[in-house]
């Protein structure tokens, strides 16, 4: 039976994650990422048994409710406002 370090190494995707890992995902410091969940700013973990799994799919709707820098507040995503394929033309 292969262990469950050689099967995650070989899986592009992962459904859930540990907290370390959510903040490599978000390319940030557990310590940082720690703070932003006390803070609400990003998703609590999912809980299964011990074991605290953060939702790839949360973070993702949590990093794109993250303001653009030099933004004036709500990403175009959050709002569902303007064109976002606009600065492409």
């Amino acid at each position: 039976m292969a262990s469950k370090g050689s099967i995650a190494v070989r899986l592009q995707v992962r459904r859930g994650l540990s907290e370390s890992e959510a903040a490599v995902y978000l390319s940030i410091s557990p310590t940082l990422f720690r703070r932003l969940v006390e803070e609400g700013v990003m998703p609590r973990p999912r809980v299964l048994g011990s074991r605290r799994i953060w939702d790839v799919e949360e973070l993702d709707l949590a990093f794109k409710q993250l303001p653009p820098e030099g933004g004036d507040g709500d990403p175009i995503i959050a709002t569902g406002g303007g064109d976002s394929w606009a600065d492409f033309r």
